[in-house]
């Protein structure tokens, strides 16, 4: 893949493909994280919060408790 640089006031930045944002659920707005690493930029699709996966739980979508067994060990329960 290859992207043109282009200055945006102050900064520089390019488009990214959107085969690459499509493959890992990038849509405007979303977050990524870029790390400098050896010269290169990778750029990662932002790994969800435990507040962002907590917020998509609801009355529908919830399970009710699950038993695990008795303790075999030394387990507290």
């Amino acid at each position: 893949m290859q992207a043109v640089v282009q200055k945006w006031g102050n900064s520089l930045g390019f488009r990214i493909p959107s085969l690459w944002a499509k493959d890992n659920n990038v849509k405007s707005g979303s977050k990524i994280e870029v790390i400098a690493e050896k010269g290169k930029l990778v750029i990662l699709p932002q790994k969800k919060s435990l507040d962002d996966m907590l917020s998509m739980v609801t009355e529908e979508n919830i399970h009710s408790e699950i038993s695990a067994g008795y303790a075999v060990g030394k387990e507290e329960w």
